[in-house]
């Protein structure tokens, strides 16, 4: 296992981050412990949850995991946003849910700090500046260590990192966006903001729900019915079959076979190994919901693609830009 800096800052994680979504949920407590162990065991420092992961269960059972342990060894992110309840400000990014969340995010995890908090979406309803202040005193209390920001647009981000410097604010040193071989709409903006302002890129749905991790392949008609993809259409969800079936998807699925059985590795070690070796992503994030699937997403460490697997993953996942995106590439200079 390889370490990086979390962007700009001092701060060194694991190139893989494991993600504890399923923990306390599909993946049981025995399984969630298993998984953990292994990470450690592997090298493994960065773990990410939520505080809404399976109603707070997933910061839960990673807090009991955590007891006992060097609790400075590991990078612990967690979120902030989600619905905690039923009042009218138990979601959010107001001062006040903020504040209470963060207090009941430390009692499930069992600490008296969080590496890295990230607001989990943007909040049309409380200005920014507010979200901002509350932020910044959780970091000059030490509740909190860094800051990090998901599911934004690219002038959203950009305001927030321009605001916090302006008021003498903690700023974001960290995002986490939608970003795989077959999203890649993140270029677009904020990933050029991140690697002008210094933050670190940790993607979440690498393996896009299942579409990169082995079981999907050109000529099928139809999902698996076990899959997440299966499921998505009824749940509104974009990871849906009928959005990825097209032949953009099975040209990147037949590169992905080819550079798997060149490699000696599987197609999700490939498409884990193309995201940890784009500038300026730090560490993409495996969400493993079974110990077989973790066993296989951490073979995405510790080895490279050659820079022509690398440049034929990124040429046939290319994706057309819209406006005015494709208009300004003709303007580089």
């Amino acid at each position: 296992m390889e370490y990086r800096n979390l962007g700009r800052t001092g701060l060194k994680v694991s190139e893989v981050c494991l993600g504890a979504m399923h923990f306390g949920g599909p993946t049981d407590e025995q399984t969630s412990v298993r998984i953990l162990d292994e990470f450690a065991e592997a090298g493994g420092t960065f773990i990410d949850t939520a505080d809404v992961y399976n109603a707070g269960e997933s910061e839960a059972v990673l807090g009991r995991w955590l007891k006992g342990r060097d609790r400075d060894a590991f990078v612990v992110a967690t979120k902030v946003y989600g619905a905690m309840g039923d009042g009218p400000n138990d979601d959010g990014l107001s001062r006040k849910h903020i504040l209470a969340a963060v207090e009941a995010s430390l009692r499930r995890l069992g600490t008296d700090y969080i590496d890295l908090y990230y607001t989990h979406v943007w909040d049309t309803a409380t200005p920014i500046e507010e979200t901002l202040a509350t932020l910044d005193t959780l970091v000059t209390s030490g509740k909190v260590r860094y800051l990090g920001a998901s599911n934004v647009t690219g002038w959203q981000l950009q305001k927030a990192v321009d605001l916090a410097g302006s008021n003498g604010y903690s700023r974001y040193s960290a995002l986490q966006p939608l970003y795989n071989l077959l999203d890649r709409e993140a270029e677009w903006e904020l990933l050029a903001i991140c690697r002008n302002e210094g933050l670190g890129v940790m993607p979440w749905s690498p393996l896009r729900a299942g579409w990169l991790a082995g079981r999907f392949h050109r000529g099928m008609e139809a999902p698996p019915e076990d899959t997440r993809v299966a499921a998505a259409a009824e749940r509104g969800l974009l990871e849906a079959w009928d959005y990825y079936n097209n032949e953009r998807t099975w040209n990147v699925l037949d590169a992905l076979q080819d550079i798997a059985a060149e490699s000696g590795k599987s197609v999700p070690q490939v498409a884990l190994r193309w995201l940890i070796q784009t500038d300026p992503v730090t560490a993409p994030i495996i969400g493993p919901r079974t110990l077989e699937h973790y066993d296989d997403n951490i073979g995405a460490a510790g080895w490279s693609l050659t820079d022509d697997q690398l440049t034929r993953l990124t040429t046939v996942s290319e994706k057309p830009a819209v406006y005015p995106y494709d208009l300004l590439r003709n303007f580089k200079r």
